[in-house]
């Protein structure tokens, strides 16, 4: 009986033991201490969710929670390219070159951050500058053509119309169904003069898709030539996109200046003051 009674009494007290330790767990918090590992994966996660958000244009949002990532994780360089962005569609330049420099100063052979720094420095009418960093990118990554074709637009902007159709084509080589590069030609071309070629060049961009701009460079340079499908080419244009009735958009849009005298005579002509009227009263209605 001895024996039996001191294994009861054993047991009881394990079991005291056991209720209250359960009660102390049901009472002390348990924290979890995240590893510098997984803080970096989670970075990468809100990175990419401020990516989705510029998409989508919510770009207030999108700074807020690049910078977050950055903050966790500021050895990653897609998160500072990321920021950059933000900052970028936030029009904060000079915060973003900061985080552009960050970015390079992480890894400097990615050819994004010139790219994107030649980008600001275009917002920034430095032109010298985007010019270094695009070429530097290209260094990099030589068969971008979007790039290519930024070159040739700087090369454009200076009214060095030979350079710039030499960064075109070269732009069309690497992607022959590339119509902005084939426009931009038309653009150089009737600058030079050579009405002919800027002729065939819109036309073929028009080909490769209908936009509003080569439908109208090519009116631009029909008026003369064939008014009727000139003026059809116009309210095509204005109906595609209000935008080109204005000069300044036009100018943004790198028209030269004898292609802007020619549009704005062809937009003086009666027939087309319907078309006109409407065009403005849309892009007012955009503002």
């Amino acid at each position: 009986m001895n024996k039996f009674f001191k294994k009861l009494l054993y047991i009881s007290l394990i079991s005291i033991c056991l209720i209250k330790v359960e009660k102390i767990k049901a009472v002390v918090p348990y924290y979890y201490l995240p590893t510098q590992k997984n803080l970096e994966k989670e970075s990468l996660s809100i990175g990419k969710y401020a990516y989705q958000l510029l998409y989508f244009g919510q770009i207030k949002e999108a700074l807020n929670i690049s910078k977050l990532s950055v903050t966790i994780n500021k050895s990653e360089e897609k998160l500072w390219l990321i920021l950059s962005e933000a900052q970028m569609a936030n029009k904060l330049y000079e915060d973003a070159l900061i985080s552009l420099k960050k970015a390079e100063n992480i890894n400097s052979n990615i050819s994004e951050i010139y790219f994107a720094k030649s980008n600001i420095y275009m917002q920034k009418s430095q032109l010298k500058n985007a010019k270094i960093a695009l070429e530097a990118g290209l260094r990099i990554e030589p068969n971008n053509h979007k790039a290519i074709f930024q070159l040739g637009n700087i090369f454009l902007m200076e009214k060095d119309y030979s350079s710039a159709i030499d960064f075109f084509n070269k732009s069309v080589k690497i992607k022959p169904d590339f119509w902005q590069a084939t426009n931009n030609k038309g653009l150089a071309y009737f600058e030079l003069d050579k009405k002919n070629l800027s002729i065939n060049f819109f036309e073929e961009a028009i080909s490769i898709e209908e936009n509003a701009e080569p439908l109208l460079g090519l009116a631009s340079c029909l008026i003369e030539k064939d008014p009727n499908t000139a003026l059809a080419l116009a309210k095509k244009a204005l109906i595609k996109d209000p935008n080109y009735v204005d000069y300044d958009y036009r100018k943004e849009q790198l028209w030269g200046e004898k292609l802007q005298n020619s549009t704005e005579k062809l937009l003086k002509n009666e027939e087309l003051s319907k078309a006109i009227k409407l065009a403005k009263s849309k892009i007012n209605k955009i503002s």
